[in-house]
């Protein structure tokens, strides 16, 4: 079967099983690796696709590329079915439906057992679709914002980094014509440093970014983080909200980065 060219969503890799191995002794090229390539969906859909049917669709078409995959590693390796269904621990008849891809929703731990039993080990990963995904909360945080911004200044919604093939966006982007101010936007903040560590890394990679402005939803559970934290970030965000506010109604993009609280 032809592979997209897209990073996996789901690898197989051998990783030198002991009785596979033995079926390969003299072999070229040994170990082996395989891949199931479960492809990358950027959620270009119509209004009536739902992410529950995407999904359901790449499960799919994963347990097919797995199936396909877990064959073929096993007749390379010269394993009958009723030895490699043993050593999954599951029925003779189960790994044929499993290989023929008869099961409606083989389960993940089948899928893994059925690989190891063919001397491949599964890795599952995750990649973003490059369509935002934005909570209520997030989306008026954003509209909050926007309304403190006075003229020559104007919100640009989604920027995304000027990498070909990089998924990642800043929420938006204000520029006075001279200095740019990136829009970092989080409705709920989960881990300080992280955070602190993906606002750098966009910054290194985006030599247009200019200054970043935090905005962080007014809630308690934010305040308290922010409590907790803002000294630590003081290093990278500076300006507190009352400087930031005063600059952007007055037309300007702030002197430095910072974070304030909407």
């Amino acid at each position: 079967m032809k592979r997209p060219a897209t990073e996996p969503l789901l690898r197989w890799e051998g990783r030198g099983d002991s009785q596979v191995e033995d079926r390969l002794k003299g072999r070229a090229g040994d170990p082996r690796k395989y891949r199931v390539s479960g492809g990358r969906d950027h959620l270009a859909m119509g209004t009536r696709e739902r992410p529950a049917d995407t999904g359901a669709a790449d499960g799919r078409r994963i347990s097919g590329d797995v199936a396909e995959e877990v064959g073929t590693a096993r007749r390379t390796h010269g394993v009958s079915q009723r030895a490699a269904a043993a050593r999954a621990g599951v029925s003779p008849s189960g790994w044929g439906r499993l290989e023929r891809n008869e099961l409606e929703h083989p389960t993940v731990d089948l899928l893994c057992r059925a690989a190891r039993a063919v001397g491949l080990a599964p890795s599952f990963t995750l990649h973003p679709t490059g369509e935002p995904i934005r909570d209520a909360a997030q989306l008026a945080l954003l509209a909050r914002f926007e309304a403190l911004i006075a003229p020559p200044l104007r919100l640009r919604r989604e920027v995304p980094l000027p990498i070909v093939g990089d998924l990642r966006a800043w929420d938006g982007r204000i520029s006075d014509g001279r200095h740019n101010a990136s829009i970092e936007g989080e409705s709920r903040i989960h881990d300080a440093q992280a955070l602190s560590r993906r606002v750098a890394i966009k910054t290194r990679d985006d030599p247009g970014a200019g200054v970043v402005i935090l905005v962080v939803n007014q809630t308690a559970h934010n305040r308290r983080v922010l409590a907790e934290h803002r000294e630590a970030l003081r290093a990278q965000f500076p300006l507190d909200g009352a400087a930031i506010t005063r600059a952007l109604r007055q037309g300007r993009v702030p002197v430095a980065s910072g974070i304030v609280v909407l």
